[in-house]
């Protein structure tokens, strides 16, 4: 079943399990509470759903508001168990800023697996929409759905690995496993190269199709492999890679134009400018490739294994793919030493490039229009009208709600602050963020507002300096402008620009244009 992401999202959001469930997910109504003790607590958990006996509970926060511990989580879902063995419990905190899904494996003669997907209500939330796909049903398969069919799914969507090191691990098993199903290729160092480049190739395939950019089928390239073996019978062995693969890389996302015999093989899939999908010079050197169905079949049970989706900023607690695994791969498959070439992960990336790019870009742009960037002036302004806008979210996280009395009497007297290094509430803290300095970013937070509305902040490097979100201003900026010659200016800086960019590499730089 399809699921509408757009009321999938809102529903998340607003934490309106029932209507997800019910409406959403296909799943039917089921009015149940169930009591639990543990360490002395009681909880009443609320029926949220069930599907065949597979029962969907809601469990309320603690008094102070937080979310059960892990540790008390686990115990909840024991006894939970006693009463109904199969069941998701989604765990939230009261001011519904956070849910927990939690789902427990169990197979005979093996411990039982805990399996937690952490959600913020801030986030986009595409990795847990992602699982839900899998425990969406549709009206057409309710006379033949059983219990099975239900816990398979819930086990599909949420048996993952976490990703770690260990697949890492798994990854060059399989690295030199598929190196040996690749024939037509002479030298041991080009078909040891070319594994790789098939394996990135797929692996950006597996991210795309899981957002449904590949004709709407998030396992497009599995169900793709099975028409192939419909259509050319099973036993040719050497269908998918030859008549369908390299076409989808070379002619479907390599190329802009394509024949109407081209989009029904491959249906509608996006044009790809980036060279990864390009004739590679060892397909040009040895036309004869050949690679057997079988070594994509047991590929892509071991992709099949993970979640695949692009990063959720900022807070993430996910246990999925996402571009830092492919960035520690490469880091791992090449020579630094030959190549000096090192990972630089994407956040940091980001920090230097909007804090040197933007910036460059304002002073160069005021060296032509210097009236614009009078400290009084539209741009500047903008500061001053709106300061939260660009204040970030996290530093302005729980400034503006008063603190509890017991905290407050300490910051006029220093002998009252014996609760200042526990950790500050849901409300007010950021993760792991005590009292103290819960306190101390308050106070930068307010100053930095009162700098902003006063119109103090009025240099690009006075941005870098009190960590404003230069991006968002920038944007704004250029948005907000009524003046023809700021734009130009601004046009002809980035028309002219060069970056020299040291992350990339050790030892070697790129001169970007």
């Amino acid at each position: 079943m399809p699921l509408d992401i757009t009321r999938t999202r809102e529903d998340l959001k607003k934490f309106d399990f029932h209507m997800l469930f019910i409406e959403e997910l296909g799943w039917d109504r089921h009015t149940e509470h169930l009591e639990v003790s543990v360490d002395g607590q009681r909880y009443t958990l609320t029926a949220l759903a069930e599907k065949r006996g597979m029962v969907a509970f809601a469990c309320p926060s603690h008094a102070d508001g937080s979310i059960p511990t892990h540790a008390m989580r686990r115990k909840i879902e024991r006894q939970v168990a006693r009463s109904v063995h199969e069941h998701f419990i989604l765990y939230t905190d009261a001011e519904k800023t956070t849910q927990v899904w939690q789902w427990v494996k169990r197979k005979t003669g093996e411990p039982t697996r805990c399996r937690e997907h952490t959600y913020h209500h801030h986030q986009p939330g595409d990795a847990l929409i992602q699982k839900l796909h899998a425990i969406a049903f549709s009206l057409e398969e309710e006379e033949h759905l059983t219990i099975v069919d239900v816990t398979s799914r819930a086990r599909a969507a949420f048996d993952v690995d976490r990703v770690t090191k260990r697949f890492y691990e798994r990854f060059k098993s399989e690295h030199a496993t598929f190196l040996k199903f690749i024939k037509g290729i002479q030298a041991q160092a080009d078909c040891e190269w070319y594994a790789s480049l098939m394996l990135n190739r797929l692996m950006f395939v597996y991210f795309i199709q899981k957002k449904g950019f590949l004709d709407g089928d998030r396992d497009y390239l599995r169900n793709r492999l099975h028409m192939m073996e419909r259509q050319k019978g099973k036993d040719s062995f050497l269908s998918f890679y030859r008549h369908f693969l390299l076409r989808l890389f070379h002619e479907g996302l390599g190329l802009r134009k394509r024949t109407s015999e081209l989009d029904a093989l491959l249906g509608k899939v996006p044009f790809l400018n980036g060279g990864l999908f390009d004739v590679h010079e060892l397909e040009q050197e040895y036309p004869d490739i050949q690679i057997p169905d079988n070594a994509f079949e047991r590929l892509f049970d071991f992709f099949d294994a993970y979640q695949w989706h692009l990063d959720e900023r900022p807070l993430r607690a996910e246990d999925e793919i996402n571009p830092d695994v492919l960035g520690y791969i490469f880091e791992k498959y090449i020579n630094q030493k030959q190549m000096g070439a090192y990972y630089t992960k994407e956040d940091i990336t980001e920090y230097i490039a909007t804090n040197t790019v933007i910036p460059f870009l304002c002073e160069a742009t005021e060296k032509k229009c210097p009236a614009a960037f009078r400290p009084n002036g539209a741009i500047w302004g903008l500061l001053r009208v709106d300061p939260d806008r660009y204040i970030y979210d996290a530093v302005r996280k729980g400034v503006d709600v008063p603190l509890p009395d017991e905290i407050a009497v300490g910051i006029n007297d220093i002998s009252r602050r014996e609760s200042w290094n526990q950790p500050a509430t849901t409300e007010f803290a950021l993760p792991t963020e005590t009292w103290r300095e819960h306190i101390a970013r308050r106070q930068r937070c307010l100053e930095l507002r009162t700098k902003l509305a006063k119109g103090e902040i009025h240099a690009s490097n006075d941005c870098i300096t009190y960590n404003i979100n230069i991006r968002q201003f920038a944007q704004d900026v250029i948005e907000n402008c009524e003046e023809p010659g700021f734009l130009h200016a601004f046009y002809e800086t980035i028309e002219n620009i060069s970056i020299l960019d040291p992350p990339v590499v050790r030892g070697r730089s790129f001169l970007l244009h």
